[in-house]
C-alpha cells in the first residue's frame, strides 16, 4: 500500500465535510472473525448483548476496565469518505478495523455522545468513548495518516471514527439509510427499511 502523505490527506477534507448531516448510507459492513481478520457482509443483525453478531467484540477484553468486552465501545462507525482517503482506495475491505463505514458526517458537531442512529431496522447511540488512531492505525495507513486523524481537526470532525452500543436490535443491509432520530422520536423506530434503491 502507498501511504498518502500529510498534504495529499488534508486535500481531502472539504470532500468529508460535504458529507451529509442526515439520512447518510450504509456503504459497507465488515465483521471481525478473528484479530486482524475482516469479512464484508451485506447483511449483519446488530445485538444488544452481542454487538455485531459473529464479530469478536463479545472476546474482546476493555483497555479501559481490563475486564470483559467495553459496553461504550461495542460498535465502531468510520466515515466512508474518511476511511477511502486514508487507503487511496474505497476498496479497502475495512482494513481500518471498523465494522460499520457510513457515508455521513460523524463530526462531533453533528453527532455528539448520545446521538441516536437508525441503521435499517436496528438503533444505536454514539458513546463518549473516543475513538483515536493507534499503532495498528499508522501500520495499515502511514504515520501522516495517524497524526491526520489524531490531529486537531481530525478529533473535531471524528475523523477516525466513533464508538457506539446498540439500543434497539435490528438487521443493516447494505444501502441502508442512516437517520438521526430525535429523543422525541425514539419510542417510535421506523422500521421501515429505506435503501437508494426505493
Amino acid at each position: 500500500m502507498t501511504y498518502l502523505a500529510t498534504d495529499d490527506l488534508h486535500a481531502g477534507l472539504d470532500h468529508i465535510r460535504s458529507s451529509p448531516r442526515d439520512d447518510g448510507r450504509v456503504e459497507l459492513m465488515v465483521r471481525r472473525p478473528a484479530e486482524n481478520e475482516r469479512e464484508v457482509v451485506e447483511e449483519a443483525r446488530l445485538d444488544l448483548a452481542d454487538g455485531l453478531i459473529g464479530d469478536t467484540w463479545t472476546v474482546r477484553i476493555s483497555q479501559r476496565t481490563g475486564v470483559g468486552p467495553d459496553p461504550e465501545r461495542q460498535l465502531t462507525l468510520m466515515n466512508a469518505r474518511a476511511a477511502a482517503l486514508v487507503a487511496g482506495t474505497a476498496e479497502h475491505g475495512g482494513l481500518a478495523g471498523d465494522q460499520v463505514y457510513i457515508d455521513l458526517d460523524l463530526s462531533y458537531d453533528n453527532i455528539p455522545p448520545g446521538t441516536r442512529l437508525q441503521l435499517g431496522t436496528a438503533l444505536i447511540e454514539v458513546s463518549p468513548a473516543p475513538h483515536r488512531g493507534c499503532a495498528k492505525f499508522a501500520a495499515r495507513f502511514g504515520k501522516d495518516a495517524l497524526r491526520f486523524v489524531n490531529s486537531d481537526v481530525g478529533q473535531e470532525l471524528n475523523l477516525r471514527g466513533v464508538n457506539a452500543k446498540v439500543v434497539v436490535a435490528g438487521t443493516v443491509r447494505t444501502g441502508d439509510v442512516v437517520h438521526k432520530v430525535s429523543s422525541s422520536a425514539q419510542g417510535q423506530l421506523d422500521v421501515r427499511r429505506v435503501t437508494d434503491t426505493e
